[in-house]
């Protein structure tokens, strides 16, 4: 029988509440089989609905499960913060002072509060190295973009698939039109910088029609294996931020933190703009 489980929706990646990308977080989430798990995030019908379970390791404080209208991920940005940060206000207590350990299919999530955010490390990613120039070409169609304006290509999947070009610079990522019926299956990130010294310093777009979301607001696990690359190649390090989700009216910006050893942490804002009880 369904009962009343404690819900939140909690706003990610904006200081100002209903600007960053939302996600919906059902807590003691037990007993809620598959197919219910797939009918709700249906039914909320954002990017991802997210379900907090007791954990199945004593390495980890819970187990997540992340679900989008299209089915479920093994891990995602957005939500796990979101679903930290219910956690946490429901009264969640780290096993370890000032660490958060998640579970989820892809493995075991690190997060952190630094200046009154929330951070994860970056999960590695399990494919990455360049585009076939076949893929390359239909991502440009897509985009609708010349080839010759895609600068970098690189596969960045932590995950959710990505692939992830870069552009000019910001202008030409604000710009773009894209007609993802083209690239249907493929989540498709671009991204561009601002003029030097700006703040943010680049500006993102995510696009992943194959689950149902044309164009997510804010993409945690998108910046992070973007940051992943970029800080190989050379072309970031220490801490900066990206903004996203402008073209939607959104006032998304993420913070990216290199560390000297290689780690790449993703963080933001994140605050519960409804909270209440779910029937499931």
């Amino acid at each position: 029988m369904p009962r009343s489980r404690p819900f939140a929706q909690v706003d990610v990646f904006s200081a100002t509440a209903y600007g960053g990308n939302p996600v919906a977080v059902l807590l003691g989430a037990e007993g809620i089989a598959d197919e219910d798990m797939a009918r709700i995030a249906r039914w909320t019908n954002l990017s991802e609905t997210t379900f907090v379970l007791p954990p199945t390791t004593d390495a980890a404080d819970y187990r997540l499960r992340i679900f989008t209208p299209g089915g479920e991920l093994p891990f995602a940005g957005h939500p796990t913060l979101g679903s930290a940060h219910a956690w946490l206000e429901a009264g969640g207590r780290p096993r370890r002072e000032g660490r958060i350990v998640q579970e989820c299919a892809a493995g075991l999530v690190t997060l952190r509060h630094d200046d009154g955010a929330l951070h994860f490390q970056a999960p590695p990613t399990v494919r990455s190295g360049d585009l076939d120039p076949g893929d390359v070409e239909r991502v440009a169609a897509a985009l609708g973009v010349p080839r010759d304006r895609i600068l970098a290509h690189q596969w960045v999947d932590n995950g959710p698939g990505w692939a992830a070009v870069v552009l000019p610079d910001a202008r030409a990522v604000l710009e773009l039109e894209p007609d993802m019926s083209l690239l249907p299956d493929l989540p498709v990130g671009a991204i561009g910088a601002h003029p030097d010294g700006a703040d943010p310093a680049f500006e993102i777009r995510a696009f992943i029609p194959g689950i149902g979301v044309p164009e997510d607001p804010v993409t945690g696990s998108l910046n992070a294996s973007v940051a992943q690359w970029m800080l190989r190649t050379g072309a970031v390090s220490g801490r900066y931020r990206v903004a996203q989700g402008t073209r939607l009216g959104r006032t998304g910006e993420v913070t990216i933190t290199c560390t000297e050893d290689g780690e790449v942490w993703v963080g933001g804002a994140t605050v519960t703009c409804f909270r209440g009880t779910a029937l499931a």
